[in-house]
């Protein structure tokens, strides 16, 4: 079973050296840096598995920062099919996507492809660090593929709003809500990111990166599963949301999650940095 479970969300830099000449495939770098925003197109730029096109948080997987959002919301989806269709991208296209940070930001672009009726996309287990521990080729600069068509098949309920997590807060039925950021930003101990450290009431703390090894690889399915039992099995019949400060991590939660057999929840894409803008919101500490 955890073979098969894994060829479904997870390819291996073994197998995808060996396939990439296949013109059915693409390879997209979603490398970001949150503390530099121009050091993942650089690294790119300087070395990259062959073929792979780049990908960026800011300019291709988010819509510019507004009025009341966090700091990376959902770009709208004809901008974004734009990309795909640049990128070469098809419904019959097989995409797999990586990053520099063991899955962090390709995650985000993994679940965006599965929001658009996708589901032919996976992520490379331990990212580029797995590929160059292997001594696998690389290669430099642009690349460019011809122009594809990409026809979305939008799927619904697939996150949630800030008004939702209010309401169902004050309503006391908020559903299981866990949050992917370190331990320290959730109790709020540091933030190095956001102006506000601390979570919000009822949420609790899965950080992404106790779903990895040491060296960045996805742990098995059935560790993982004994991960996240805890946690999801009170809500195997409501469902549950991820979070985390952006709603990037949370979509690594999703796909960890449901790697591990689980449910895939809906991400509350507007996440802590969203939440933290209105300060008669709710959070802990106070």
């Amino acid at each position: 079973m955890a073979s098969t479970v894994k060829k479904y969300f997870l390819t291996d830099a073994g197998d995808l050296v060996a396939r990439l000449v296949d013109p059915g495939l693409r390879i997209i770098d979603c490398s970001f840096s949150l503390l530099d925003t121009d050091a993942g197109r650089r690294d790119y730029l300087n070395l990259h598995i062959p073929g792979a096109v780049y990908a960026d948080l800011d300019l291709d997987l988010a819509a510019p920062i507004s009025n009341g959002t966090g700091r990376h919301p959902l770009p709208e989806i004809s901008l974004l099919v734009q990309k795909l269709e640049e990128w070469g991208v098809s419904r019959e296209t097989e995409v797999v996507v990586y990053d520099l940070q063991n899955g962090v930001m390709a995650s985000r672009l993994w679940w965006m492809l599965k929001w658009l009726g996708h589901d032919n996309v996976t992520l490379l287990d331990g990212g580029m660090s797995a590929w160059l521990s292997a001594g696998l080729p690389l290669e430099q600069g642009n690349v460019y593929h011809r122009r594809a068509e990409f026809v979305v098949d939008q799927q619904d309920g697939m996150f949630v709003s800030t008004g939702e997590i209010l309401e169902g807060i004050q309503q006391h039925n908020l559903p299981i809500l866990v949050d992917a950021r370190e331990h320290e930003r959730f109790i709020g101990d540091e933030e190095p990111i956001d102006p506000v450290a601390g979570h919000i009431p009822g949420a609790v703390s899965f950080p992404f990166a106790d779903s990895l090894a040491s060296d960045g690889r996805w742990l098995p399915h059935n560790e993982l599963r004994e991960r996240w039992k805890p946690v999801l099995e009170p809500a195997r019949d409501a469902g549950w949301i991820a979070m985390c400060g952006s709603g990037v991590t949370a979509c690594h939660l999703a796909l960890s999650a449901q790697y591990a057999g689980f449910a895939a929840p809906r991400v509350y894409t507007g996440s802590w940095s969203e939440w933290i803008l209105d300060p008669e919101r709710p959070r802990i500490p106070d």
